[in-house]
């Protein structure tokens, strides 16, 4: 029987730790996202142990939704998407004299989130895992067309450019060598292409490199040079405030939750929702915007709060949450563990240290993040020109890493010039991935219930999977359907 000490060894804690650490890092420097610091780590797991692995992976996760908010708070340019609304009373106070004080608002907003977030991870996960056993073919293939449903929520700019950029997810998909019949599909007769593109290089591709050579442009365009660098002073956040803010907290952490647990949805989306719900219940609107500390709270606690919400549907259903849960997924399949009902009775000690490590990244986060508060402006100093160079050579051995093959490496690097020529074009990039995540599982599952009823459709009228593809359905037009009438307001009122 699993013990639950076992969880707590030395080599889990340290690369939880040490993920922490990268996380907050790479998360306070602007333009490197989390999606692609863990794109970047995620070879490194290789040969690990599974709970190590997910601690490295988790603590990443957790301290890049704390690091993206240093850079907001000090220079005004959020370090990730998560943290764009933090940065519009984050750097007023700063400018005030108060940067100690909205850094470590941030840093105890994050750790409240993400502790929230994990107790209703422990909570939620295995009675929905109870639900996933009912499943079969017809259910995991509704399971999957509503995981592309996400792609309608991702591409609210435009839903055209998001459904083809799903569909190039999908047609990568089918390369290689077809799993119910073995023959080779799309392969152009290149032998390495036999196995498809594998889920690394594809992901280093969609992620990094397209930011880096972004950033490599812009220095030939403007100076990236840090400026305006606001001095590290002032006193902690006070007990006083903290104790004020507390339905703050309390409704940013459920917002944060719900948002995560709803495919698609990320922690720019749980920020701003939450930003705009603490603006509009507090009793000084008119500071927002001008240096209010509510406006650090609410957005921080949601984005951290996010992270449990969005293990949930991954780790139950093999949905990602958002796009960092959708690398994480890719973990998984590293270590050859299934998601699912699977995953909680087969494997009752990593989910067990997915859970314990997820607090403890927390726990690391918010210590790293309030003890290191006065030195974190020195990150921001490193000149773009040397950072993103050896950026892209950690992308190369990153590809390299995943078989020893330098066709991955050209892969990597192929795929990602087009993947920055789709960026250029606005072409979203997470729909891509999920299209190469969900396109096998759908494929699969889709066949084997048509093989099952014998070629009869009938099959996905059972009551789980026709009720899943009719919310799909609702999740693709409610977006569309939304945009238009919001259209047709404003056409109608001008």
């Amino acid at each position: 029987m699993f013990e639950i000490y076992a969880v707590f060894t030395f080599t889990n804690i340290m690369f939880t730790f040490i993920g922490t650490t990268v996380g907050v890092t790479f998360g306070a420097i602007p333009g490197i996202s989390t999606s692609m610091t863990i794109a970047l780590f995620l070879p490194f797991t290789f040969g690990m142990e599974a709970v190590a692995a997910f601690g490295f992976l988790l603590g990443i996760y957790a301290g890049g939704n704390y690091g993206g908010a240093i850079p907001a708070i000090l220079i005004n340019t959020p370090g990730t998407p998560s943290a764009s609304a933090t940065m519009l009373d984050g750097y007023p106070l700063a400018q005030q004299g108060r940067a100690v004080e909205a850094l470590s608002a941030a840093a105890i907003s994050s750790f409240v989130g993400g502790i929230f977030s994990s107790i209703i991870l422990i909570m939620l996960a295995p009675r929905l895992a109870q639900l996933a056993l009912m499943f079969g073919p017809a259910e995991y293939f509704a399971v999957g067309v509503f995981g592309l449903s996400v792609v309608a929520s991702l591409s609210t700019n435009n839903f055209l450019k998001g459904f083809i950029a799903a569909g190039l997810g999908l047609l990568i998909a089918t390369i290689g060598m077809d799993p119910m019949t073995g023959a080779m599909r799309l392969t152009f007769g290149i032998g390495y292409m036999r196995g498809g593109i594998h889920f690394i290089p594809a992901l280093i591709a969609l992620f990094a490199v397209p930011e880096v050579i972004s950033k490599l442009e812009e220095i030939y365009k403007k100076d990236k040079s840090v400026e305006n660098l606001v001095s590290i002073s002032g006193k902690m956040v006070s007990l006083k405030t903290l104790i004020a803010n507390t339905f703050n907290f309390i409704r940013s952490c459920i917002i944060g939750v719900i948002v995560g647990i709803a495919p698609g949805a990320s922690g720019a989306i749980a920020a701003w929702i939450s930003y705009n719900e603490a603006r509009r219940g507090s009793k000084n609107k008119e500071l927002f915007g001008k240096g209010n500390i509510e406006g650090v709270i609410a957005p921080e606690t949601a984005n951290s709060a996010l992270t449990g919400g969005c293990l949930v549907p991954m780790m139950t259903l093999g949905v990602p949450g958002d796009a960092i849960t959708a690398i994480i997924l890719g973990a998984f399949l590293i270590q050859g563990l299934p998601v699912g009902p699977e995953l909680f009775s087969n494997h009752p000690d990593v989910v067990t240290g997915i859970y314990i490590m997820l607090i403890m990244a927390n726990i690391f986060m918010f210590t790293y993040g309030m003890l290191g508060i006065r030195i974190f402006a020195k990150l921001l100093m490193i000149p773009v020109n040397i950072l993103m160079p050896f950026v892209l050579v950690l992308c190369l051995v990153g590809a390299f890493a995943n078989s020893s093959s330098i066709f991955e490496m050209k892969i990597a690097f192929g795929l990602g010039v087009v993947a920055y020529i789709f960026k250029k074009a606005d072409f979203p990039a997470p729909p891509i991935l999920i299209g190469i995540i969900l396109g096998p599982i759908m494929e699969t599952n889709f066949r084997r219930a048509i093989t099952i009823s014998h070629g009869s459709l009938s099959i996905f009228t059972r009551p789980i999977s026709l009720t899943l593809l009719l919310i799909s359905v609702c999740a693709f037009l409610f977006p569309i359907l939304s945009q238009q009438y919001n259209k047709y307001k404003k056409s109608k009122s001008a």
